[in-house]
């Protein structure tokens, strides 16, 4: 493929390969899972298994990323069902978590970590939902690489170590069961050492063990790995949950308060799929979740951008940049106004005469307002825009999302390692009270039939809420992304889905699946795709050339992480991005952060030509741990 001329001319030299192949490939966020996920190809497994079975790693080896109490969406196509289809491991709000039980406890916004931010665990219940209806292999052999790494041990990675040295002291003050858990000795274990999750390895042996008297024949795979779903939501893991979370504990609000999250809730919850939600842009159909999550508003942006010049999708000049940032906060502020889990006017949202309309709002100048747009359906009560919130008289920095320290204010914890005007490599700002932005794992897998997956799981990471000591982990803080407020597009409502920021994508050329891809980061996610698609569709760069590029997000709207604030005109560069294209931005009214020269983004990326079989991948080399293989 040539490049644009009028692009950027991408650089000669990579950080890394871009892979190619014909058997099969796989990229994520850590080594050892997509070294796992290649395993399995290797072994005969399709891409399912595959997916699943480094999903599973993931659990074990990037735990400050995303846990077995957490979630995951994932989009994927078949090789004999080429239509792009999700899979929802997004659990809804307990029965018992409405706004008057949080207003009742003295909150006015839900916190960023304790028990009482946990919506029902999706994930465990959605890996094993794909495995069953897609995958070839039987439970105990996707599971066998996970278990063996819990049990046995694994080098622990850096940002790990850098994570629970930030949240020590609430875990020797307020979580006694996290430092049982992550304080080996009562220390803070060392980069490199070995660490277990013997307890995690044990449930998951009961979770195989749980269909080990099926009756063998045809189904018999399908049902051991039901048995294992009915164990998870209705057996010894929802009554572990439910007994824990009872018990006050401290949260991020600098208040103790019990979880409303019972077993009644994880009975009541099954994973599902549904057809993907997809826009036409340059020739390809992108495919992304429903409105319940995120990813419309990707499609939103490409709508509003597909029309205009080449030369103003560029992100590596002032005037794409200001294009692309202000495009994006209009498909954003539409995001705050209509998304949620209800009835969501998508196909108005995506249409030729609205997307007309709003991308005359793109001016020559940086906007510093949310302007969403109207259609016939009416739009929620905006929530309120906060630059600083102030729990109790307190002042708290808007510290937003977050791989960047400073991103959205000033009071900003990093890792512990980290100094304030060092980069972050994009890893999630973790503060001293366990609130996280910026968090999450992904994983992509395609094979030699043409099975094809992107999944972005996330969630119950160890500083989210107390370790479970029976079960090994803690349950994740999802509902922070609802609002108190009655009548917003994302009110707290019992019995329904948070907005989750996951935000997976596959890209389709003529029907045909050729890219699986998405990136951890919050309300980033999206963003920094955008960047990726719009260089190698429109820019012809290859794959890994845009991974590796300079990278810009706004953060001109309200964050979806505790505190919930924003920054008007707010945009976050690398400083790669140049000082000429960082004054030009400054110019025309941008409030720009510089975030160092590899700070942002962590995508991965799987490649599928359908004409010659060819797959490629290609992963992200800040921080040095995200990683691709293939052959």
């Amino acid at each position: 493929m040539s490049t644009n001329p009028a692009f950027t001319t991408p650089p000669t030299e990579t950080t890394r390969p871009d892979l190619q192949g014909t058997f099969g490939m796989a990229a994520s966020t850590h080594w050892i899972a997509t070294a796992t996920a290649q395993s399995v190809l290797e072994r005969g497994g399709n891409a399912f298994d595959a997916t699943v079975a480094g999903a599973f790693v993931l659990h074990v080896v990037e735990p400050h990323l995303n846990g077995p109490g957490g979630d995951v969406t994932a989009i994927f196509a078949t090789a004999s069902d080429r239509a792009p289809t999700v899979l929802v491991g997004q659990g809804p709000a307990p029965a018992g978590a409405t706004p008057e039980h949080f207003r009742s406890e003295g909150l006015d916004l839900v916190p960023g970590a304790g028990a009482l931010a946990a919506a029902v665990p999706g994930a465990v219940d959605a890996w094993l939902l794909l495995l069953a209806e897609h995958g070839t292999w039987e439970l105990a052999d996707v599971l066998a690489p996970a278990i063996g790494y819990a049990r046995d041990g694994h080098p622990v990675a850096p940002r790990v170590v850098a994570t629970i040295a930030t949240v020590q002291d609430l875990f020797r003050d307020h979580w006694p069961s996290s430092a049982e858990r992550w304080l080996p000795g009562g220390s803070v274990p060392v980069a490199g050492s070995m660490v277990r999750n013997e307890t995690w390895a044990s449930v998951l042996e009961r979770l195989v063990q749980a269909g080990s008297g099926t009756v063998e024949g045809e189904g018999a795979r399908v049902a051991r790995i039901e048995a294992a779903r009915t164990e998870w939501a209705e057996g010894f893991v929802a009554q572990a949950v439910d007994a824990f979370v009872r018990a006050p504990h401290r949260h991020a609000s600098g208040t103790d308060h019990a979880g409303v999250v019972r077993a009644s809730d994880l009975a009541a919850f099954r994973a599902s799929t549904e057809p993907a939600t997809t826009a036409e842009f340059r020739g390809h159909t992108i495919a992304k979740t429903g409105p319940w999550g995120q990813g419309p508003a990707l499609l939103q942006t490409l709508r509003l951008l597909d029309p205009l010049d080449d030369e103003r999708l560029d992100p590596s000049t002032v005037l794409g940049a200001h294009t692309i940032a202000e495009a994006q906060k209009l498909a954003l502020a539409d995001r705050e106004a209509y998304y949620g889990d209800g009835d969501v006017p998508m196909a108005e949202l995506l249409s030729d005469a609205y997307s007309d309309a709003r991308r005359a709002l793109i001016g020559d100048r940086a906007s510093h307002e949310l302007r969403p747009g109207s259609v016939s359906v009416p739009a929620g009560a905006m929530p309120p825009l906060r630059e600083t919130y102030t729990p109790r008289g307190e002042s708290i920095a808007g510290v937003g999302e977050p791989t960047v320290p400073g991103a959205r204010g000033n009071a900003v914890a990093a890792p512990a390692e980290d100094a304030p005007v060092h980069e972050d490599r994009g890893e999630p700002i973790v503060m001293e009270t366990g609130e996280t932005r910026g968090d999450t794992c992904h994983i992509d897998v395609v094979d030699r039939w043409g099975n094809i997956v992107s999944a972005t799981p996330s969630g119950g990471w160890l500083q989210s809420s107390p370790t479970i000591p029976e079960l090994g982990f803690c349950l994740g803080t999802r509902m922070q992304m609802t609002w108190l407020e009655e009548g917003t597009a994302s009110t707290l409502t019992p019995g329904a889905r948070p907005r989750t920021t996951l935000t997976p994508t596959l890209v389709l050329r003529d029907g045909e699946p050729v890219v699986a891809m998405g990136s951890p980061g919050g309300d980033q996610q999206d963003q920094w795709q955008l960047l990726f698609l719009l260089r190698t569709i429109v820019g012809g760069w290859s794959p890994q050339q845009a991974i590796d590029a300079p990278a810009l997000h706004t953060t001109s709207f309200p964050g979806s992480f505790w505190p919930r604030t924003w920054t008007p005109g707010g945009l976050v560069v690398e400083d790669r991005l140049g000082d000429d294209v960082i004054a030009g931005l400054e110019e025309l009214g941008h409030v720009v952060t510089r975030a160092g020269d590899w700070s942002l983004g962590r995508l991965s990326c799987v490649t599928r030509d359908p004409d010659t079989g060819v797959m490629g991948a290609a992963a992200n080399p800040r921080g040095a741990q995200g990683y691709a293989a293939g052959r």
